[in-house]
Formats: C-alpha cells, sequence, structure tokens
C-alpha cells in the first residue's frame, strides 16, 4: 500500500518538476531573472545562491517551484514582462514543451527495460450485426493474425491499434476455423452504438503466454518514438470522443493520479512509464487550456497584447484575472480531490 502511494508521488512530483524546468531553462535562455528554483513546496529546508537564482530543497516532498521576477509587472528589471514577445511566449510555453517531450523519454526507457507481455491468439468470439467486422466477413471463431501488416498478439494491442485509427482503414489478416487465411479491410467507427465497439467485434486472447522483451539502442528510440505519437493521438481522439459524447467524463486530481501510478506499479516499472508519458500530455494539455491562472492564460495576454500592437492589459488587471482563476481551481481541485478520496475509501479504481 505504502510503495504503490510513494510511486504515485513520485511519479506525479517528476513530471511536475520537468514542467517547471521548462520554464527554468527558457527563462534563463532568454536572460530573464529567476528568483528561486525549488524542489519540494516551502518551507524551505536548505537554500544556496548560484548567481542571480536561489537553489532550494523544501520540506514538503511534491513537485517543484519557479520564482520568475516580474511575470506580469514591465517595470521589474530583468523581468518576464519588460522582455519582448519571443522570449515571454518560450518561457511560458517552456513547461508544456517540456511536458511533451517528456513522453518520449519515458516510453523509449519503457520498451528499452525487461518487460512483461501477454502474447497469444487473438480470437473473435462475438460479432455485431451491421458492424464493419461483418461487412468485412469476419465470424466468431476467427483468428486475427496482423494488423496492417504488424503480427498481433495480444487483445490489447489490437484495441489500441483500433483507438489510434478510429475513422481510418485498416487491414486485419484472419484466420478463419477452417484454417484458411483472408486479408479485409474495415473502418473503426467514431460514434458506434451503444454496447458496440468500433470494430463491432467481441475478442479475447486464448492459449495466453507471459514473454519477457526489450529493445535496445536505436531501435528502443523508434519504437519508443512511435508510442508517443500514438499516445498523444489516444489522447487526441478521447477530447474528440468528449466532445461528442461517445466516451464518459472522467476527472482526476493529484490523488486519483497517484492512486492510478500505485496501482499500475504492481505491474512493473514499463506499465508507470507508459502512463507517466499519458499523464504528462495530459498535463501539458491541460496547461495549454486558455484559462487564468493556466499556462495557456497567462499565453493569452501576450497574444492579446500582440493583437493590440504592443499595448499591454493593466498588471493588476492581469493578476485580478489569475488570481481569480487560481481560486476557481483550486475550488475546482478540492471538489474533485474529495471524489478521488471517496472512491478510494470505497475500494474503487480509475483502471478498467
Amino acid at each position: 500500500m505504502w510503495l504503490t502511494v510513494v510511486v504515485g508521488i513520485l511519479v506525479l512530483s517528476v513530471l511536475v518538476i520537468v514542467h517547471e524546468l521548462g520554464h527554468f531553462m527558457a527563462a534563463k535562455a532568454c536572460g530573464v531573472y529567476v528568483e528561486e528554483f525549488g524542489l519540494g513546496l516551502s518551507p524551505r529546508i536548505y537554500g544556496k545562491k548560484l548567481g542571480d537564482t536561489i537553489y532550494s530543497i523544501n520540506w514538503i516532498p511534491f513537485g517543484g517551484f519557479n520564482k520568475i521576477a516580474g511575470e506580469v509587472d514591465p517595470n521589474v528589471p530583468g523581468g518576464l514582462a519588460s522582455r519582448g514577445y519571443g522570449p515571454r511566449l518560450l518561457v511560458i510555453g517552456g513547461g508544456i514543451l517540456m511536458n511533451l517531450l517528456l513522453p518520449f523519454v519515458l516510453l523509449t526507457v519503457a520498451y528499452a527495460v525487461p518487460h512483461d507481455i501477454v502474447s497469444g491468439d487473438v480470437t473473435v468470439l462475438e460479432v455485431n450485426e451491421g458492424s464493419p467486422a461483418e461487412a468485412a466477413g469476419i465470424t466468431a471463431g476467427d483468428v486475427l493474425l496482423s494488423i496492417d501488416g504488424k503480427p498481433l498478439r495480444s487483445s490489447s494491442e489490437l484495441g489500441r491499434y483500433v483507438q489510434v485509427n478510429l475513422g481510418d482503414s485498416i487491414n486485419l489478416v484472419t484466420q478463419h476455423p477452417d484454417g484458411a487465411t483472408e486479408e479485409v479491410s474495415l473502418v473503426p467507427r467514431w460514434n458506434p452504438p451503444e454496447g458496440h465497439g468500433a470494430v463491432g467485434i467481441l475478442y479475447r486472447t486464448e492459449n495466453p503466454v507471459i514473454v519477457s522483451e526489450s529493445y535496445r539502442g536505436w531501435q528502443a528510440i523508434v519504437v519508443g518514438f512511435n508510442a508517443c505519437i500514438e499516445t498523444m493521438v489516444l489522447y487526441k481522439n478521447g477530447i474528440i470522443g468528449l466532445i461528442t459524447g461517445t466516451v464518459p467524463l472522467v476527472m482526476t486530481g493529484p490523488v486519483g493520479i497517484v492512486q492510478i501510478t500505485g496501482e499500475m506499479a504492481q505491474a512493473g516499472i514499463s506499465p508507470v512509464l507508459e502512463m507517466a508519458a499519458f499523464i504528462s500530455i495530459a498535463l501539458a494539455v491541460t496547461q495549454l487550456l486558455p484559462f487564468p491562472a493556466l499556462d495557456g492564460g497567462r499565453l493569452v495576454f501576450v497574444v492579446l497584447e500582440m493583437l493590440r500592437r504592443g499595448k499591454k492589459v493593466s498588471h493588476k488587471v492581469e493578476n485580478a484575472v489569475h488570481s481569480l482563476g487560481f481560486i476557481i481551481l483550486l475550488a475546482l481541485m478540492v471538489a474533485i480531490t474529495y471524489q478521488d478520496i471517496l472512491r478510494i475509501v470505497m475500494g474503487e479504481s480509475l483502471i478498467p
């Protein structure tokens, strides 16, 4: 129990620190004055000033923070708001960029280290009437051998590939019960009938065995990059599903994220890294939202200034807007955290 909590907190802290590191590195590169870069949250245990910046270690062992001078006040010497559009956009967006780059590293490592996978026969148990699978000629009892030329080893691989390619044509090689093989094409649906999947089949992995695999060197980098792109597409498709109403909205906060990563830790290091990559992308997208107090909300003020040909919004007004946004976000976080804690108390999980 405690190990899963520690792993969950550690993963979330790394994601936050990487985000803050993105702001920090961009600020330093642009010559913006950074008052402090801290690991953990105040109060401070130890701090040392190197150059113009205090580097600190703090008592609350969670995440980290930056104190960038003059974030909204252009009158602060060497501050962010006194710089041009380019440096401000880069510094404000630096955290988002780092959270988009991190998944590539995480997934490369996830595939490089030895990890267990399930391998077996992906067998069709049932075909829904009027589905793409039925139209393609897939029948109950068929074994799905490959998809777009890639061998299929488990039902989870099939499910992931289908979700990545919603609305796009895919080719499946099937083996019928009589031993004959056939290649068929179909298009996974964005909005299938309730209870039906995107393809319209019920399937499972039969004769499963656990095998260990790992990729080396350049191969791990290529596989990690492809997995990173797929993860981003999955997240994009999930957002589209929320908008169209085909995917239920499930909101979770830090407590829920700790719960998820802690549970994934029981399956090994690779699943934790894969989950961390997905959460990092989610954090980047969330921060990009044009809401006050988020990075996206701060970017809006820079873009607004550009559209007004250099006329700034009063820094007092901007501060007030971000303060109000922070209060709203804090209230929302309290509500979400309450739901997360209630779910844990009830013994429920976010992992299907």
